[in-house]
């Protein structure tokens, strides 16, 4: 997956310093899917031996150290060059998964979650099949903005997706976080964070490690409007047919959802 041109730029210039600052650099790497994946495939590798795998980027960092993480990222910087149309493009990727990894972050200490690491990579993953669909299929944009528009309880966005390429970006994340090595969890989620609404509507206690995940990642791409920033779309057909569900399983009537909703705009996290 490429990163994001202008956090390479910014990761160069900080391991040019001479004592390159292992806080900014993982604060930098956390605001790309692309090189947060690489990172985490790499410490969660047998190699390192971990008892449970970990979505923290901060600890990746840590543990692999300056030198390790800046290989990582020179390596990252020459796997080819990107035309601008194309940066143009996945600038709504880039925009989109910053912004819903941060509000998750956020949802889930309003919440009481436990899984804070966990929430935020599954924010900044969630939609990371969208780069890789884009780069194998030319009309793939357009067919997302379509899969947004007709989004209902009745018909997923990844339905369309599965119409016309017998796949989704869902799907292809899935296979993506797993090779990054990601939690189960958060992988998880990632494949089944657009069947949220058969998810939610199974009320047995099964799944509530997915449903507690896929809750914070649903209030978060409604929060930031990624129906608009990624679909296009100035409604929000997904939440609209699943949002009901989502609050009642967390536990917050519509009032409490708008005012935690525009305290956290407030506060610029989307």
């Amino acid at each position: 997956m490429p990163p994001q041109p202008q956090i390479m730029v910014d990761l160069q210039m900080e391991q040019y310093m001479p004592d390159p600052d292992l806080k900014a650099i993982a604060k930098l790497i956390s605001q790309d899917p692309g090189l947060s994946g690489s990172l985490l495939k790499i410490v969660n590798s047998p190699y390192y031996g971990l008892t449970n795998k970990i979505a923290s980027i901060e600890r990746a960092v840590n543990l692999l150290g300056s030198k390790s993480v800046i290989n990582l990222i020179n390596a990252q910087s020459i796997k080819g060059e990107m035309s601008d149309e194309t940066i143009v493009t996945l600038n709504r990727f880039w925009d989109s998964a910053q912004d819903v990894a941060m509000t998750s972050l956020t949802l889930a200490k309003r919440t009481g979650s436990q899984a804070l690491d966990e929430a935020y990579a599954l924010g900044l993953f969630h939609d990371c099949g969208i780069p890789l669909m884009h780069k194998r299929f030319a009309d793939y944009m357009e067919v997302l903005e379509e899969s947004y528009a007709k989004a209902s309880a009745d018909c997923r966005i990844v339905d369309t997706e599965n119409r016309r390429f017998n796949t989704n970006h869902a799907v292809v994340g899935y296979f993506t976080a797993k090779s990054w090595r990601l939690p189960e969890n958060v992988t998880e989620a990632i494949a089944n964070h657009h069947n949220a609404f058969a998810i939610f509507s199974d009320e047995s206690g099964h799944n509530s490690q997915l449903k507690n995940l896929l809750a914070i990642l649903k209030m978060a791409e409604h929060i930031c409007q990624s129906c608009r920033v990624i679909g296009n779309q100035a409604e929000d057909h997904e939440w609209n047919a699943v949002g009901h569900l989502v609050l009642d399983y967390i536990g917050l009537s519509d009032y409490d959802f708008e005012n935690l909703k525009e305290s956290i705009r407030e506060l610029g996290a989307d």
